[in-house]
């Protein structure tokens, strides 16, 4: 076999079911083999979309997502992608077409150094010399993004190494020593000493991120033999269920304020998973600075990156709560639960209150589609105030139920990373959650939900503006709203452009526009009977916030709460 047909069989044999991609002409080879194997390929709109779906499918199963792009533009089209793979550990490997062996370094037709460019966003990187290495280098490709912190490995393959013959048998190329499956073991006298400080504590609080997915069973054991509250982060959220007695709530800047007020009055932290990030602890220096420390994580250069431990723990956080639920001793910790429980009553998320005036409150929407779904859908968010209000409002029956960016915030990631866990996940309900700018970024991925008859319920929350960053010139700037309006009205008439629930039709989809909160519910129930993608476009006033809200650098243990009097 050629190299292009030696890639596609080492994706079967690493268990690949689903790529997506976009020819160009450093990757013809490895299309005109993909008809010998028994892989789906999807055909994007935009490298970038090919990205996020990848990315999408990784989150909602655990399992290495895979994107394909062509040399130069196609490549460098996968950065973003890549780096939202790097901030929110995402295993993701991507394999892009290089010039050939010859024509590197000359400045050839659509030749790029992307594992140049790529360098400080990816776990790994290879640029292949020889037909001979490429069947090892895919198989390490993937230990490397699923083994450890998994992360976004690039596998540049240039165009001679894809029609070369490999002229040894598949799996003798593929014999090389990898390191082992499972992680570190985990040192005992780390694990008695974080034991010793949790058994005590008086009010300890569990603050629960993304390191947490694989390790939900675990962590219920643990804070249920414990009786310790648990908050999450945003990449945290579906970890623990959310509608049980030891749940808290999510932290950081539009986080509840009970749950920030349970971390940073608490007398120990118990971090799981998370990475002490800005948007969690606003200025550290004020992060409860008093409190103790066990901080469990898989990347030992986490632990003390940001605040130092008082026990840290290296390890895989499922196997670490394991070993320290035989350790803990039960303690009675009923005044702290009840003081973290009243002040879940004294702050609310928001007023459970319908608008006076009959208007969508957008943060109905996702309580209804909570109530509509049971909480067992996928619901892929894009960035901005939908997202914080689905991150406040969607509560996940599951791990990998919520799939959001995170760590980068990147607008346009939600419609692909919808339409991939979808491919991952097909017997599941799949919604997305965006808003009037995010969707516009990626909206021409609408093409591959029609075509692969992807049946994705769109919560399109149209406010006209670029909510949060109009949301911080309102608060900080004098409501100086410059340039985050999107409506433009063509030739001074009524019609709003761009016509979402047109372009939804554009492109073969099924579409309707919701302006009263009397039309929710069954908007919903509309979209969940029918085949195929379809958009609801919900309009919600302009100046809409999200609360409550602790500024960038401020202190998490003083939100900004809703003003006196806001709807």
């Amino acid at each position: 076999m050629n190299g292009a047909e030696a890639i596609l069989q080492c994706l079967k044999s690493e268990g690949v079911e689903v790529v997506f991609g976009y020819p160009g002409g450093q990757v013809i080879p490895l299309y005109d083999a993909l008809h010998k194997v028994d892989i789906r390929h999807v055909l994007v709109r935009n490298e970038q979309g090919a990205a996020f779906m990848a990315g999408g499918y990784a989150r909602a199963t655990g399992k290495v997502g895979v994107a394909i792009a062509t040399s130069g533009p196609g490549a460098t089209n996968l950065v973003t992608g890549i780096a939202d793979a790097h901030m929110d550990s995402i295993p993701v490997v991507f394999i892009t077409g290089q010039v050939p062996h010859p024509m590197i370094g000359r400045d050839s037709f659509q030749e790029a150094d992307v594992t140049g460019i790529t360098l400080p966003i990816v776990k790994h990187s290879y640029l292949v010399q020889t037909v001979e290495e490429l069947p090892w280098v895919l198989h390490e490709a993937f230990h490397i993004a699923r083994s450890g912190r998994p992360g976004p490995v690039l596998v540049d393959v240039p165009k001679d190494i894809q029609v070369a013959k490999l002229t040894v048998p598949l799996e003798v190329a593929a014999e090389r020593l990898r390191g082992p499956a499972s992680g570190l073991d985990i040192d005992s006298a780390q694990l008695d000493a974080a034991a010793e400080v949790i058994n005590a504590s008086e009010q300890p609080t569990l603050y629960v991120g993304g390191g947490s997915l694989n390790a939900a069973a675990e962590l219920r054991a643990f804070a249920e033999k414990t009786g310790i509250p648990v908050t999450w982060t945003l990449m945290g959220k579906g970890a623990f269920p959310e509608d049980h007695e030891l749940a808290v709530g999510m932290l950081g800047m539009h986080g509840a304020a009970y749950a920030n007020y349970a971390i940073t009055r608490c007398d120990t932290m118990i971090v799981l998973g998370a990475r002490f990030d800005d948007r969690v602890t606003g200025k550290l220096a004020t992060f409860n600075p008093e409190a103790r420390v066990v901080h469990i994580d898989i990347d030992a250069a986490e632990l003390g990156k940001n605040r130092i431990p008082t026990a840290p723990v290296q390890g895989d956080v499922a196997a670490a709560l394991r070993a320290l639920t035989e350790r803990c001793e039960p303690r009675d910790r009923t005044a702290w639960r009840k003081r973290c429980t009243s002040w879940k009553e004294s702050f609310p998320l928001v007023p459970h209150k319908a608008m006076e005036s009959g208007e969508i409150r957008p943060q109905h929407l996702l309580e209804k589609l909570t109530a509509a779904t049971d909480g067992r859908a996928i619901v892929a968010t894009d960035v901005g105030q939908h997202q914080m209000w689905a991150a406040q409002f969607y509560h996940p029956a599951e791990p990998r139920l919520f799939l959001t960016s995170g760590g980068l915030g990147t607008m346009g990631f939600g419609l692909p990373a919808a339409i991939g866990a979808w491919f991952a996940q097909p017997e599941k309900e799949v919604w997305l959650v965006t808003g009037d700018g995010s969707i516009q970024m990626n909206i021409q991925e609408l093409a591959v939900a029609v075509l692969e008859k992807v049946p994705l319920r769109i919560m399109l929350i149209n406010h006209g503006h670029l909510g949060m960053v109009r949301q911080w010139q309102e608060l900080f700037f004098e409501r100086n709203y410059s340039e985050t309006w999107l409506h433009t009205v063509p030739n001074g008439g009524d019609v709003i452009s761009p016509d979402f629930c047109a372009l939804m039709a554009a492109y073969g989809g099924k579409a309707r526009r919701v302006a009263t909160d009397a039309e929710v519910d069954a908007a919903i129930d509309w979209a969940r009977e029918q085949d195929g993608p379809v958009l609801i476009e919900f309009v919600v006033r302009e100046e809409e916030n999200v609360w409550p809200m602790v500024p960038a650098g401020g202190d998490t243990g003083k939100p900004i709460l809703e003003p006196e009097g806001a709807e």
